[in-house]
């Protein structure tokens, strides 16, 4: 019974159950019998079938690897908190985690973790929706339904610098120094950080100390998905404008409506070959006494800003 069970894993879902009846009913004889093992066979048939009939439910002509059909549940569910135990049913195997890291680091979907978004509630609260600050370990999300093409390059970069001896934000900044003006994901930069919790922190670090332009949706890129991050570009802020609040920044971009105030620039015009970003300015220069309030700052594009700082 065992072999026929494994054998007829492209039945329809149907013909399953009716071989898992057979052998649930079956079991109530081992149930009376004494010995253990009987039992214990008769349970690895039955599980087998559990599997079979779980991998059955998504027909083969949309998904007949594991992989697909774990993918293929996110795309019916987007933006939906799925647990571990829906993906261990739809995959048919045990191991769907592994499939999972490699949905996410290697081929480029934004699926993102419990763990993670956990990261992310820790220092980049803001970031992160009120539904989602509700995940468990084991649940996962589907961020955007779009496939990031160059992951897979991502990936070996990462799996490279991942493996260096330096620091969590060392490792961080070089990986998203190679990715200028590129969206790199909340779980590639945990992987970059080699899974420590601590990526989170350092990111906002690299933002808000040492003054590297990492934008998201809330810190002046409201057109990114969220537990996108992107390095504008591989330059560092002025000092003095490091200072300023992650909320006044934000609230200060939205005001302006995320142009520049002098030559009304915005993202929505950016191309490669223009590596613009906006950034925050201190009406009254921040060395002559100038505060860091909402009402003595503005949005500059990075050629405006310069060239009134020349």
């Amino acid at each position: 019974m065992r072999d026929r069970t494994r054998k007829e894993t492209n039945s329809t879902p149907e013909a399953i159950r009716c071989q898992l009846e057979e052998l649930i009913s079956n079991f109530e004889l081992h149930l009376r019998a004494g010995e253990l093992r009987p039992k214990v066979l008769a349970l690895v048939s039955i599980f087998q079938g559990l599997r079979n009939l779980g991998k059955a439910i998504i027909p083969q002509k949309y998904a007949s690897a594991a992989r697909d059909r774990i993918l293929y549940y996110f795309r019916k569910y987007p933006n939906v908190i799925i647990n571990g135990d829906e993906l261990l049913v739809v995959s048919g195997i045990q191991e769907y985690a592994r499939r999972l890291r490699e949905l996410r680091i290697q081929q480029g979907w934004a699926i993102a973790s419990g763990v993670t978004i956990k990261d992310m509630c820790e220092t980049e609260s803001d970031e992160v929706p009120d539904d989602l600050k509700a995940m468990k370990p084991d649940d996962y999300v589907l961020l955007c339904d779009t496939q990031d093409r160059d992951a897979a390059y991502r990936w070996h970069l990462a799996n490279t610098i991942r493996k260096e001896r330096s620091s969590v934000r060392d490792k961080i900044l070089k990986f998203m120094r190679a990715s200028v003006g590129q969206g790199v994901t909340n779980e590639e930069l945990r992987y970059v950080a080699g899974d420590k919790t601590e990526w989170a922190r350092r990111v906002r670090e690299l933002r808000t100390e040492f003054g590297w332009p990492i934008v998201t949706k809330t810190t002046g890129r409201p057109d990114l998905d969220i537990g996108v991050y992107v390095l504008q570009a591989d330059r560092q802020s002025p000092e003095h404008d490091r200072t300023i609040p992650d909320d006044v920044r934000r609230h200060v971009m939205r005001r302006d409506g995320y142009k520049c105030t002098k030559c009304a620039w915005s993202h929505a015009e950016w191309n490669p070959s223009d590596p613009r970003h906006l950034e925050i300015h201190h009406v009254k220069h921040h060395a002559k006494g100038g505060d860091n309030e909402e009402q003595n700052l503005t949005t500059l594009c990075i050629a405006c800003h310069d060239a009134i700082h020349r």
